[in-house]
């Protein structure tokens, strides 16, 4: 280099401009080969060309799209971690309400069917003080058919109906029960056990009768309260002495083989009803 270029090339520096590579290259302390020079033009184009603001408008959008995945996917984590526990929660939740249910269900039915099988016990033991109190015959009394009495078979397709079923025959059997408590008063000293026994399941009949209103209005809440039906009771005409105790067994029997009936389809009630309903939730969820 002569002294003429050394001295544009210092000036040249000392104003910062490197005359677009050619003093740079011109005063290194190193001999620039051509090949060096053009891999060092090469750098500088791709540091120009890399950046972000020359960058195609095809490959900026792609990184966009990448980047939004990235945050979309970030996000997506979170909020399928989170739908999930909902989910678990929803179930546990619905688990636990079913179970209550099914609690409640079966907390209402228990006594009731307690109730009905101590009843039943009371009306066996009934059927045989009354016998005992008739005198002669009382078997051949006992052996007697007779019209107006309530059947003791519970009709019904489906359990809300035979629920209503049994309430309805349980009050049609109330003034039966009187009828004879009166008959029997009049044929039986103050004291007599036929008297106690007949009100004491007497009574506890009555009781059976809201047990089985409340189960019913429980477990199914949204239909009718059951009501009797077809009216007042038909009770018989006035009878005779003979007529009074056929009538007086008649009706116990009667009354036993119901509360039979009975038992039976509250244990049918206890292992159907309550455990479907807890199904029935369990499906919709």
């Amino acid at each position: 280099m002569s002294k003429k270029e050394r001295k544009k090339c210092a000036s040249e520096k000392k104003g910062g401009n490197s005359g677009k590579f050619g003093c740079l290259t011109k005063c290194t302390s190193f001999p620039m080969t051509n090949v060096r020079f053009q891999s060092f033009i090469k750098f500088q184009r791709s540091v120009i060309m890399t950046s972000p603001h020359n960058l195609p408008v095809t490959t900026e959008r792609r990184m966009n799209g990448h980047v939004k995945t990235m945050h979309f996917q970030q996000f997506m984590g979170p909020a399928t971690t989170l739908l999930s526990l909902l989910l678990v929660m929803a179930v546990d939740s619905t688990k636990t309400v079913a179970a209550s249910r099914n609690q409640q269900c079966g907390n209402f039915l228990q006594p009731t069917l307690k109730l009905t099988r101590l009843i039943q016990k009371e009306s066996v033991d009934l059927i045989k003080t009354y016998k005992a109190s008739q005198g002669e015959m009382s078997e051949l009394l006992c052996k007697v058919s007779v019209n107006n009495i309530p059947d003791p078979s519970i009709s019904g397709l489906d359990p809300p109906e035979r629920i209503v079923s049994i309430y309805t025959h349980l009050q049609a059997f109330f003034p039966h029960f009187k009828r004879v408590y009166e008959q029997q008063t009049d044929l039986q000293p103050p004291a007599s056990p036929l008297l106690t026994e007949l009100t004491g399941v007497s009574a506890r009949s009555r009781s059976l009768a809201v047990l089985i209103n409340n189960f019913y209005q429980s477990v199914f809440p949204n239909l009718p309260v059951p009501e009797p039906a077809g009216g007042p009771t038909t009770l018989p005409p006035p009878q005779n002495i003979f007529q009074q105790k056929v009538y007086g067994c008649a009706v116990l029997q009667t009354y036993k083989e119901f509360l039979s009936n009975v038992s039976k389809e509250l244990r049918t009630l206890k292992s159907k009803v309550c455990r479907r309903r807890v199904h029935l939730n369990l499906l919709f969820f």
